[in-house]
């Protein structure tokens, strides 16, 4: 049976430790149990991990073997702020797709009210990535960065950089991927409800991205999240 896949909040040496609410979900919701094992990710590696110890809001977990891990491809998405019940479900697919970094981005057409509130939904964004890559048996959570201002999320770096737009009629994002190098970090920016302003979408093309289209169909701002990712593991996983 497969066995569940935690990601450790302390490591040290043997053993590794879940603190606070994590600990507490596993302890009291699960009601695991000493001697149990699960997989627990350390960083860069997964290992076998038994329960040594469980008291209020810890657990510890006596380390064993490594468990072989798939590579994670690099992707960035960066993520026009939306309303936020909605853009938590992007976040939470995005990274059970593989997303290693979801970076939220502070667009013209982005609601002031939203923008305003959003550097205080961080934590919330980071505790619903960090439960979604363990549900997906991730090694580690994505990088779930503070909101940017667009001018900095037009300087992201990577090796392949894609805006998605509606207003693009000629490009597909598949046919990108068919016809770049799939090396390096892959960024995907998509933009808020309303979509991108022209003189957004000038900056983009300014900076060197490359400009795509989903189809014809006009997509919520977390369906095109979704839908793109989905597309990228599809074609460099």
């Amino acid at each position: 049976m497969t066995r569940r896949r935690w990601i450790a909040d302390e490591v040290s040496g043997t053993r590794a430790v879940l603190v606070g609410d994590h600990a507490n979900h596993l302890s009291r919701v699960l009601r695991a149990r000493v001697g149990q094992e699960f997989d627990v990710t350390t960083g860069d590696q997964v290992r076998r991990g038994r329960i040594s110890a469980i008291a209020q809001d810890r657990v510890e977990f006596e380390l064993g073997a490594e468990v072989p891990a798939r590579f994670a491809v690099q992707v960035t998405i960066a993520l026009s702020i939306f309303k936020f019940d909605r853009m938590e479900w992007a976040i939470e697919k995005c990274t059970e797709l593989g997303a290693t970094r979801i970076v939220p981005v502070i667009a013209r057409r982005t609601e002031p009210h939203l923008a305003s509130a959003a550097a205080r939904r961080v934590e919330r964004w980071r505790r619903i990535a960090l439960q979604a890559a363990e549900q997906s048996r991730r090694v580690s959570p994505p990088d779930v960065s503070d909101p940017l201002k667009f001018k900095d999320a037009v300087a992201l770096p990577g090796s392949l950089r894609i805006v998605l737009s509606e207003s693009e009629t000629s490009v597909m994002l598949i046919e990108v991927f068919q016809s770049a190098s799939r090396q390096g970090e892959v960024v995907l920016a998509l933009g808020p409800e309303g979509g991108w302003t022209d003189e957004e979408l000038k900056s983009f093309q300014d900076a060197g991205w490359i400009s795509a289209s989903l189809g014809n169909r006009i997509l919520r701002a977390e369906t095109a999240a979704i839908a793109a990712m989905a597309v990228v593991i599809a074609e460099i996983e």
